[in-house]
């Protein structure tokens, strides 16, 4: 019989969400402040699992026209044609850009997707106390959490794009609706995985795991 690792809660420590300094609450109701970051100590985030599904479907809803809507709307000799974000991989792909096909089709199609199911799957863990190793769905927040930052990439591409706008009257470039929809899709998961607290991981599991001893 294997005995449940305690936890931070159970220990009378509480995090910091800021600096992730475990310290000491100056009291049990009103935690006090980070010592070394100054930040406001809670002992959890108050509604954070409804906050978190709220914006992941929100997410999920925008990331349909992000890749159904055209990015991109090139014009060039009077004719004017749209790629969505498929089509443009498809067409670097066909064009011999392969390496820039590769990371347009991670960063702006499997990355908000894989973050839409890893948050998803994390807040299931929350609600439902699934057994399993809390440490490795912990790093899996804390990778969702991280690149988080570098999912922007293919506003990036159209942005750099569109600065052949200089080349009129030549060819134009603009961006299509689909960019706003993907720009959502990044804000949104990033504020999914802000409002998710992992420390609700810990507390839904802890009951399974002093059963199963």
């Amino acid at each position: 019989m294997t005995t449940p690792a305690l936890t931070a809660a159970q220990a009378g420590l509480v995090s910091c969400e800021t600096c992730q300094l475990l310290s000491r609450p100056a009291a049990p109701d009103e935690p006090g402040y980070c010592p070394r970051c100054g930040t406001e100590l809670a002992w959890r985030k108050h509604h954070s699992i409804q906050y978190t599904w709220a914006l992941v479907v929100a997410a999920a809803i925008c990331y349909i026209p992000a890749n159904v809507l055209p990015v991109l709307s090139t014009t060039a000799f009077g004719s004017t044609e749209s790629d969505t974000i498929m089509g443009g991989v498809v067409l670097l792909y066909t064009t011999g850009s392969w390496p820039l096909a590769l990371i347009v089709l991670v960063a702006s199609v499997m990355v908000p997707l894989g973050k839409l199911v890893a948050l998803s799957y994390l807040l299931i863990v929350a609600q439902r106390g699934w057994l399993g190793s809390n440490r490795e769905r912990t790093r899996l927040y804390r990778m969702v959490e991280f690149i988080g930052r570098w999912s922007m990439l293919d506003v990036f591409v159209d942005t750099f794009t569109v600065a052949l706008i200089q080349l009129q009257p030549l060819m134009s470039v603009e961006p299509g609706p689909g960019v706003l929809f993907f720009a959502a899709v990044v804000v949104l998961t990033m504020m999914a995985a802000e409002s998710f607290d992992p420390r609700l991981v810990w507390d839904s599991t802890r009951g399974l795991q002093e059963q199963h001893g």
